[in-house]
């Protein structure tokens, strides 16, 4: 048992050293595109999630929030002050706290769904195609990060992120329908890549830890 604490902080901690890499390296762990970042960060997450399990997958899960903080921070776009409380929004000179929302909750609950949607997908296939409850898995953590996100951006910030669609050279009427645009245009590509690379991790880690799936499925 205590080894098997132990490994697991091991990997805990190299899950988090990848993902404080990628999210330090320009254009690697948010990925600039128009106003919003695209992200691969998630997909760590998401593996240690199936591999560790829930408590230490919301714990990488915050700190990907917290990566997401200071990433707005430090490299705003004009967007950022739904992710960073730093960040003066759109119209005053003050941030706003409802940003530390958008960017911590949804991303600890990649570290929690994942482990549940394979769980119970494992259970549902009876075992007979792990790669597809991985890969299922993967998408349900994808599609966290961005329905959660955008959708909290429209609930708490609809006023600032309608005057930013003005801005644009839309109207009001159009800012579900940009919400819409961004969950199916680069939402759902990223569920996909994070489908496929967690199956393909997955497989091999849990060979490879040797963990016994029954007592922990």
């Amino acid at each position: 048992m205590k080894n098997s604490k132990t490994f697991d902080l091991v990997l805990t901690a190299l899950f988090l050293g990848i993902m404080i890499l990628m999210s330090l390296v320009p254009f690697l762990g948010f990925i600039p595109i128009g106003p919003l970042n695209a992200t691969i960060l998630h997909v760590p997450v998401i593996i240690g999630s199936i591999i560790l399990g829930p408590r230490l997958g919301a714990f990488l899960g915050f700190s990907m929030g917290l990566m997401s903080v200071y990433n707005a921070t430090t490299r705003p776009n004009p967007l950022s002050f739904v992710f960073s409380p730093f960040i003066n929004v759109i119209g005053t000179n003050h941030g706003d706290w409802k940003a530390l929302i958008v960017a911590i909750i949804p991303r600890i609950l990649i570290g929690v769904v994942p482990f549940f949607v394979y769980k119970y997908g494992r259970r549902l296939l009876k075992n007979r195609a792990d790669s597809v409850a991985l890969f299922i898995a993967g998408i349900s953590g994808g599609l966290t990060n961005t329905l959660l996100v955008m959708n909290l951006i429209y609930f708490l910030f609809q006023n600032s992120y309608a005057t930013y669609v003005s801005q644009s050279g839309k109207s009001h009427d159009f800012l579900y329908g940009a919400i819409l645009t961004v969950i199916f245009t680069q939402g759902i590509p990223e569920a996909i890549v994070a489908g496929v690379v967690t199956a393909a991790v997955c497989s091999i880690l849990l060979r490879l830890t040797k963990k016994n799936r029954t007592e922990m499925y």
